[in-house]
């Protein structure tokens, strides 16, 4: 497991040329023997080093871990060089789009139990995009670079877009306007079968698989009963190299509300798709594992939670403390550290000041600030009649015990 614990791994050899564009954020390093290492740019060509390396076929697991990128960090937005993601992944040979649409699943229940509002969780194919691609003259060597520009639809209007590609990435005008007449629709099933019957990308054998897989997977979407936040939506490329199929991600929409204006940057939380070449490139013999995954952005999400918090003016309990022993008088340290074992020793998460005689009503107060809900009071009172005086601290009521 070493493998996939260990940020550190030589670039030349493992993170290069499985990104795209965003090579340039990989975060590279010399060591004082002058090796050249890179910190982990994701935690999926990790997994797929580590499959390939142990010889496994098949595996289904999550992944709580931090990744860097050489970027340029935004935190407001939750942009940062170091951050946690949460992965889960399935690799292995199964039928079409099981394992796939359970992952759609996963990133919907998580969206909907963390109640950060409204959002929609975009789905397109890499097969479908390359196809259009096609059947509108792109010629294939410029499929990557096409694909991280009809990316930027999302943030930009289609006329930027168009003059990318255009001007930078030297498609012609006529190409760049029969892509603009896909890459700007979105729906469901309805648009899935629209174009299965359109004539030019059904001629398309890439497409024409990506559509069928498409359209499976909104079936199993449907009987999973998440449709309502799902868009298939052909402007959808994600820039990463490795994706083979079924891409994904996951947007907060925009809150109404005025105090929230913050919240409009955040964008995209989750992301994910198909990766069924990743395995076989770091395996010996090539032998390949097809795999599916989706990355949680913590970081992400945390950003907004805190921004929420703070615009409600709600106080967030950051202890897991169940009661604060105290002593209301002078020398009566002995008596709280006895205690505060016992406490321990039965389980109970509890915490005191680290000073000899702290007054009462700094205790207290210490209570109230973090949120500790009771607080076990031994004076020499109780010490003598060999009681605990349990205070809650929100009510002041008091029972001796």
């Amino acid at each position: 497991s070493h493998l996939v614990t260990s940020p550190l791994i030589p670039p030349q050899e493992t993170l290069m040329g499985k990104y795209g564009e965003d090579t340039k954020l990989i975060y590279e390093l010399q060591d004082q023997g002058g090796e050249l290492l890179a910190l982990r740019y994701d935690l999926t060509v990790p997994f797929a080093r580590y499959l390939a390396m142990n010889k496994v076929n098949n595996m289904k697991r999550y992944h709580v871990a931090k990744v860097y990128r050489r970027d340029n960090p935004a935190t407001t937005r939750g942009r940062y060089r170091e951050f946690y993601q949460c992965d889960f992944d399935i690799a292995g040979q199964f039928n079409p789009m099981i394992p796939d649409a359970e992952c759609l699943k996963i990133v919907h229940e998580i969206l909907s139990d963390l109640q950060l509002g409204d959002f929609v969780i975009k789905v397109n194919d890499r097969r479908i995009l390359n196809g259009v691609f096609a059947v509108c003259g792109v010629p294939e060597s410029k499929f990557i670079t096409a694909c991280s520009t009809v990316d930027k639809l999302d943030k930009v209007p289609w006329e930027e877009v168009r003059s990318e590609m255009v001007g930078e990435k030297g498609l012609s005008p006529e190409a760049a306007d029969r892509i603009g007449e896909y890459v700007q629709l979105h729906g469901g099933l309805d648009l899935i079968e629209r174009l299965l019957q359109d004539p030019k990308l059904s001629q398309n054998k890439l497409a024409k698989e990506g559509l069928g897989d498409m359209k499976l997977l909104f079936e199993y979407l449907t009987l999973f009963g998440i449709t309502g936040k799902i868009s298939f939506d052909l402007s959808l490329a994600r820039g990463l190299d490795y994706y083979t199929g079924v891409i994904f991600e996951a947007v907060l929409l925009q809150q109404e509300n005025e105090h929230v204006e913050e919240l409009v940057g955040v964008g995209s939380v989750a992301g994910g798709g198909r990766y069924d070449g990743l395995v076989g490139m770091f395996d010996p013999k090539g032998r390949k594992v097809p795999c599916v995954g989706v990355s949680i952005g913590i970081e992400r999400i945390f950003s907004i939670l805190e921004q929420r918090l703070k615009a409600s003016g709600e106080k967030l309990r950051t202890t897991e403390t169940q009661v604060l022993v105290a002593t209301p008088q002078k020398h009566l340290l002995a008596a709280r550290l006895k205690l505060i074992s016992e406490l321990w020793d039965a389980g109970i998460k509890a915490e005191m000041l680290y000073k000899k005689d702290p007054k009462l009503l700094k205790q207290l107060q210490y209570c109230e600030d973090t949120g500790i809900p009771l607080a076990a009071i031994v004076g020499e009172q109780e010490l003598a009649d060999g009681v605990v005086k349990l205070r809650d601290v929100s009510t002041r009521e008091e029972v001796r015990m």
